[in-house]
């Protein structure tokens, strides 16, 4: 069975190295900026990773399992275990089929920072949904520094992955 026809595109021993790599990288550079990685005011660097989903659809497994276990250790407890989790599959799978129709890798890792950016607002429901005041404003703030760090840090993460894919085919 070829990754085309593969539901998770992992197909052989290879392909799931590849994304076990990619998820361990997750919870390491997450733990490394952990006083960043969590809460309202978030500059999740593994974040940059999620550009990832624009070459193969095994890094959406791969990144999500990853953000699933660095969220076991955020301070909004289980809900962002689902919750932030959630989010990061819906944005991950958006970014993998919106680009499968963009021709440019420069457009395709542009659209994946706008739409990880665009899908911010889950997580920052959830804080709101957690916060102990009222639940408009807070999420509108939530919002605006969830947003703020997400598009920064997906932004460093396509240049590096630009980069790293002049070298390397992240297709393959």
């Amino acid at each position: 069975m070829n990754s085309k026809t593969n539901l998770f595109g992992i197909s052989n021993v290879r392909d799931l190295t590849k994304a076990a790599v990619v998820s361990a990288l997750y919870i390491v550079i997450t733990m490394v900026f952990a006083a960043l990685s969590f809460g309202p005011i978030q500059f999740r660097f593994s974040e940059g990773l999620n550009n990832l989903a624009v070459f193969n659809k095994r890094y959406v497994v791969a990144i999500t399992l990853g953000c699933f276990i660095s969220n076991m250790m955020s301070s909004l407890g289980p809900l962002d275990m689902v919750v932030g989790t959630g989010e990061t599959l819906i944005a991950l799978l958006t970014i993998n089929i919106v680009t499968r129709f963009i021709k440019s890798l420069p457009l395709k890792l542009a659209a994946s920072v706008l739409i990880g950016t665009f899908y911010m607002f889950i997580v920052a429901a959830e804080i709101a949904y957690l916060g102990n005041s009222a639940f408009w404003p807070t999420f509108w703030g939530a919002y605006l520094t969830t947003a703020i760090g997400e598009f920064v840090t997906m932004t460093i993460g396509a240049v590096l992955v630009y980069i790293i894919s002049l070298r390397y085919d992240l297709n393959k």
